[in-house]
């Protein structure tokens, strides 16, 4: 029997390889299969420090525990699944202003000297695709 299943507020849990499971925003799964796991997250400000840091932490580890859990057959083989990743930003003053960066031992990467938070983030979303982290990584700003 050909069964498809969106789950959207329960269900949501996949098994990780580093911890036993998470809590993903969308999951389809078909005929026993992970069809697409998509995971969102927001930020407003005006904690756009501290908060980047944690955003991208938590996206990158996400990342690394579902394709390795893919990787060890955690969710029946088969086809590679649809990871994305989708990701809201406070379109204002604060997210779009220029923020230092500080280069005690060595130079950062070019492209984030001057970027806002807002440029941080689409560099981000832009290097997890690069790196096959997620297989779409989008960011649309909050106004």
């Amino acid at each position: 029997m050909d069964e498809g299943y969106i789950f959207r507020k329960k269900r949501l849990e996949l098994p990780g390889f580093f911890r036993p499971t998470k809590e993903w925003d969308l999951v389809v799964v078909k005929d026993g299969h992970l069809i697409t796991a998509i995971e969102a997250k927001s930020q407003v400000g005006p904690s756009f420090g501290n908060n980047f840091n944690n955003r991208t932490e938590e996206a990158m580890g996400s990342a690394l525990d579902i394709w390795t859990a893919f990787r060890e057959g955690a969710f029946n083989g088969g086809v590679q699944p649809f990871i994305g990743h989708f990701f809201m930003l406070d379109d204002c003053d604060a997210s779009n202003r220029p923020v230092k960066v500080r280069e005690p031992h060595f130079k950062v990467f070019q492209e984030f000297v001057g970027a806002s938070y807002m440029k941080r983030y689409e560099l981000f979303c832009r290097k997890l695709i690069l790196e096959r982290c997620f297989s779409r990584s989008l960011l649309s700003p909050l106004n």
